[in-house]
């Protein structure tokens, strides 16, 4: 209660200061829109109903006036979220689950980038008449999760895939340009494979930089010059960075999700792990295996952010306030959760889907949220409650229940590789097997006989079937 009367006198001393002409509208409208009350005031303000299977992702255009989604009907929908209507609705020309949507800037919102599960890049041409003409801009072997537009640019954007494929893409042309292959690290600095890519950023502070992150512990930085002075090179030559400490000796934790601050702090979203926020001074350089440990010891360790879980689908993660100062989660556990960034105090905790939410999207200037998961609806946010919301009174609960499920979450993850391996030494046993009883003719002993490996014990191979499943991610 202390809190909500002093948050009350801030807000109203602001108001006051406004109105007598003390603060100027840019910094009012700063000031109010991180204050804290103001936040503790968020909750639904409405629903957005329209799409036929789960939002994927979602974006406000630059004004802040429309709202543009995607969904695994492959449908591209653009929403004036204030009057929670429809405007637009158009087929994506996706053969599969829509993972991202964005609108190009200074294009009169009427050119949208979009990709997908069946490996596309796809461009939406909105026309006079409120039709969209799509087409192919480029293509992935593999799921695309992420998008990249470069900041102010209606021309410029970037994609990666889950086959570590980079690729440039310029509206001018008709053709993409492949970057690199990101590939992981390794003591003899040869590459070792393909990082599967899940995130990729652009620093609005400096588009020269972009981030990617995937299969591995590591968040990358590059510089998109070195590829610009030398467009023969493909190599993968990351400018910097950056990982937990405690988790550079771990080898089952990867990124799902970036985002960069205004300030070129960089904040990463591990699988079943915390949200971690690097400054830009703490990156490991670009070799960390390197790095002498006396030296990695002397790194300033990132700001954790602790509580939600980040587990069955692919998370987001975001910054909130006109100057950064909350970040933002969906979690398994179908709540939304508001830190502030500085301290990573949980501020706000609402649900947000009956399952899981995957998106959380901040409004451009605005103190209003837009979220989606596995409900097939956009919900948006904004302070409309009369009064200061405190923190569920379970919330301790909630957040124990996320910390045992990531601590319980020992299932191995299997790489494509793996998968063909384990396939290959089955097919291998079941030759053997073969060769073996045509070979012993004279053994008549079916008790003596040998049975076929097949991976399930007899307990797991019952009518009741296992509780312990095969993930796969």
């Amino acid at each position: 209660m202390e809190t909500g009367s002093r948050g009350s006198g801030f807000g109203f001393a602001e108001i006051f200061r406004r109105e007598m002409g003390l603060s100027r509208p840019p910094t009012f409208a700063r000031r109010i829109s991180a204050s804290e009350v103001l936040v503790k005031q968020i909750d639904l303000y409405g629903k957005l109903n329209g799409h036929e299977g789960c939002v994927n992702t979602i974006q406000f255009n630059s004004a802040g006036d429309l709202l543009v989604s995607g969904s695994d009907d492959q449908e591209v929908k653009i929403w004036n979220w204030a009057t929670k209507t429809l405007e637009l609705s158009y087929p994506s020309g996706h053969l599969d689950n829509i993972f991202q949507v964005k609108i190009m800037p200074f294009t009169n919102d009427r050119k949208i980038v979009t990709s997908a599960a069946d490996g596309q890049v796809r461009l939406g041409q909105v026309k006079e008449n409120g039709e969209a003409e799509t087409k192919r801009l480029g293509k992935h072997q593999g799921r695309i999760h992420n998008l990249a537009v470069e900041p102010g640019s209606p021309y410029i954007l970037y994609s990666c895939g889950e086959d570590g494929l980079v690729q440039h893409f310029d509206l001018r042309s008709n053709s993409a340009r492949k970057l690199f292959s990101c590939s992981s690290f390794t003591e003899n600095k040869q590459s070792s494979g393909s990082i599967r890519l899940n995130a990729l950023v652009i620093d609005p502070r400096n588009p020269n930089y972009f981030a990617l992150g995937g299969s591995d512990k590591y968040a990358r930085v590059y510089d998109i010059r070195k590829y610009q002075r030398d467009s023969s090179s493909n190599l993968d030559k990351p400018v910097n960075t950056f990982c937990p400490h405690h988790l550079i000796e771990t080898h089952d934790v990867h990124i799902t999700s970036l985002a960069f601050s205004n300030t070129s702090e960089l904040l990463v979203s591990y699988d079943d792990e915390l949200i971690y926020l690097f400054q830009k001074n703490t990156g490991m350089g670009p070799s960390p295996l390197s790095i002498p440990r006396e030296d990695l010891q002397k790194l300033e360790e990132p700001q954790a952010y602790v509580g939600h879980r980040n587990s069955r689908t692919v998370k987001g993660v975001s910054f909130f306030g006109p100057h950064d100062e909350y970040v933002m989660s969906g979690s398994d556990c179908g709540h939304i959760f508001i830190w502030k960034k500085k301290g990573a105090e949980l501020v706000r905790l609402m649900v947000g889907d009956r399952g899981i939410v995957n998106q959380v999207e901040p409004h451009p200037n605005m103190p209003v949220i837009a979220t989606s998961g596995i409900e097939k609806n956009i919900k948006v946010w904004a302070p409309v409650s009369s009064d200061v919301v405190p923190l569920p009174h379970n919330v301790q609960e909630i957040m124990e229940s996320n910390k045992r499920g990531r601590e319980d979450n020992s299932h191995v993850t299997l790489t494509p590789d793996m998968i063909m391996h384990v396939l290959r030494l089955h097919r291998r046993q079941a030759l053997s097997y073969i060769e073996r009883r045509y070979n012993r003719a004279d053994d008549d002993s079916d008790d003596e006989r040998e049975e076929p490996y097949s991976g399930i014990s007899e307990d797991a191979s019952s009518d009741e079937g296992s509780a312990n499943e095969c993930n796969i991610s």
